[in-house]
């Protein structure tokens, strides 16, 4: 391909695999290039019941980039209870994040994950037309990932359900080997101070030494 320049790229976003959702349900596409912040602003403006908040958000600038997910389009919007968050190829990674941090600042979220792939076409075109090179068209199928969040309970029989609360118990096991490293750190140390000990018997060869050059000249 290094004939070629990369045109244009067309995507074909799969449809949301929630299909029974409310009309006024948001979701929020996150792609590679999309500021979490941004982001953040957008989905906890219309799910947090907090005005203080609300009033800090409307005195924040406009998103930087343009982009609609900022708090004045989510202003006198009525709370809702379900959000989606969705993302293809490198914006799954970003969909993720969005998704787990709301979990955290509103408690009781339920969630429910879905995987999909979505149709992309990349048009190439060639750097020198007069070398008699065609335009090229390339289809490629990526990952997908929807992440629906819930104030309402959901079917906990659903693939993909995770309950509130879920990530304290993987927090808690991740630091109780934190704590189990540092035990092992503190059992170590008098191992390197009996090494220490060696060194003092290495100080007694010295001595030995200074009581035979004392008794030479007797």
């Amino acid at each position: 391909m290094e004939n070629y320049s990369k045109a244009r790229v067309l995507e074909q976003p799969s449809p949301c695999p929630f299909t029974d959702l409310p009309a006024d349900t948001p979701q929020v596409r996150v792609k590679d290039g999309s500021k979490i912040r941004n982001l953040l602003r957008f989905a906890l403006s219309r799910m947090e019941a907090d005005p203080r908040r609300a009033e800090e958000q409307e005195r924040l600038p406009p998103p930087e980039d343009g982009s609609p997910e900022g708090p004045r389009e989510a202003a006198g919007r009525p709370l809702c209870r379900q959000m989606v968050f969705t993302g293809c190829g490198k914006g799954v990674s970003k969909a993720v994040t969005c998704a787990e941090i709301v979990k955290r600042r509103l408690k009781g979220l339920h969630q429910l994950t879905r995987l999909t792939y979505s149709s992309v076409v990349e048009v190439w075109r060639p750097l020198e037309p007069a070398a008699g090179l065609d335009s090229l068209s390339v289809s490629r199928n990526l990952p997908t990932v929807w992440i629906l969040l819930s104030k309402e309970p959901l079917d906990r029989q659903q693939p993909g359900y995770q309950a509130p609360g879920r990530y304290d118990a993987l927090w808690a096991q991740a630091a109780g080997r934190e704590v189990g490293g540092g035990a092992a750190g503190q059992r170590g140390g008098p191992r390197r101070k009996r090494g220490g000990g060696g060194g003092g018997g290495g100080r007694g060869k010295g001595a030995g030494r200074s009581r035979e050059s004392a008794k030479g000249p007797m």
